[in-house]
């Protein structure tokens, strides 16, 4: 596979930015452990990361509660090799010669799961297609 730079590269978005689309990054620099460029935005960024996003990543000793939450631009869209949206919320208008995935995840609040436990599950489901990425991308 050819990549736009010396090392694959991805970026996660979410409407907000400060949910998904940066544990999606955190996960992604843990496995990739630096083989891989991570990058996330949204398409209406929120003010800070959650605050339960970010406790469900320190539980694997993954700290993003210093992140600040940024737009997406058609620059950053045009570098990557792969856009990652998460959910349903966030519409992006498709840029040629990128490639995109939508990563649908199963909300955990409309099974009456909050809290903790909703975040666990949240991060596990996002955790598992990263594992998947980060393997093709990095053959390993």
């Amino acid at each position: 596979m050819r990549y736009k730079a010396e090392k694959p590269s991805v970026l996660f978005v979410c409407s907000s930015n400060s949910g998904k689309s940066p544990m999606a990054a955190g996960l992604m620099e843990a496995a990739a452990a630096g083989t891989v460029d991570v990058h996330s935005c949204g398409t209406k960024p929120g003010e800070t990361v959650n605050p339960e996003s970010a406790a469900s990543l320190a539980e694997l000793g993954i700290d993003i509660s210093s992140q600040v939450p940024t737009a997406v631009t058609d620059e950053a869209q045009r570098s990557a090799d792969v856009v990652v949206i998460l959910g349903s919320y966030a519409q992006l208008e498709e840029l040629p010669g990128t490639r995109y995935e939508r990563w649908e995840i199963e909300e955990p609040s409309l099974r009456g799961i909050h809290g903790e436990e909703r975040m666990r599950l949240v991060r596990d489901q996002i955790a598992a297609k990263v594992r998947g990425l980060q393997q093709e991308l990095t053959g390993r």
